[in-house]
């Protein structure tokens, strides 16, 4: 089982190889990104999405980037078989370079997810469970709209833990992830109420 572990190929060799080779051809689109994984599962766009948000870009740009991964996760709570991307976000340009450097700042998150995924707790997959999933997804992509300093990264990591799980079948991977999400709701309601409070003491 450990060595089984350890040859597991890394989870961002497929979205590299396919940035890259889109790249050089001049087609690096959000949805042509998608399509060539060899799917419109929601688990590879949520995967894929939450890497948008994290993308090293100017504040405020997470209401542009998280638009996908809310589309997505709203998709999952009205029941689609599959991601149907809006043709504007599908014609969305991506910077191959950029891309690449999160992939780099996320190996420490994907070299320990790659040493324990494992099909397990599939039940969590079945299709009577996959709208409150979606729910739960929704929720936690819902915070990166809110213009809450430094919550971005936390909700963004939680969502891409989550997505891994379901393209890997491991629900326990996906619990992690909504756990982290989560905390990350909890954190911004925490953060927003903090600021609410303060406002009204100036304002007082």
């Amino acid at each position: 089982m450990q060595g089984e572990r350890r040859r597991r190929p890394s989870l961002s060799l497929p979205i590299l190889r396919t940035s890259r080779d889109q790249h050089r051809d001049g087609t690096l689109t959000l949805g042509n990104l998608l399509l060539a994984l060899g799917e419109t599962s929601f688990g590879w766009a949520i995967v894929l999405f939450s890497l948008l948000t994290l993308l090293p870009l100017p504040p405020g740009s997470s209401l542009v980037t998280g638009l996908p991964v809310l589309v997505t996760t709203f998709q999952m709570v009205l029941g689609f078989p599959h991601v149907k991307l809006p043709r504007p976000l599908a014609r969305l340009s991506l910077n191959h370079n950029k891309l690449r450097r999160t992939m780099v700042r996320l190996r420490p998150v994907t070299m320990r997810l790659e040493r324990v995924l494992a099909h397990r707790y599939e039940g969590l997959f079945a299709r009577k469970h996959e709208r409150l999933l979606g729910l739960a997804l929704f929720v936690i992509a819902f915070t990166l709209f809110l213009p809450v300093p430094l919550s971005g990264w936390f909700p963004a990591v939680a969502l891409f833990i989550a997505g891994v799980g379901i393209v890997e079948r491991d629900g326990l991977v996906v619990i992690f992830g909504l756990l982290l999400g989560l905390a990350a709701v909890l954190l911004t309601i925490a953060i927003l109420t903090s600021i609410a409070i303060s406002t009204q003491a100036f304002m007082a």
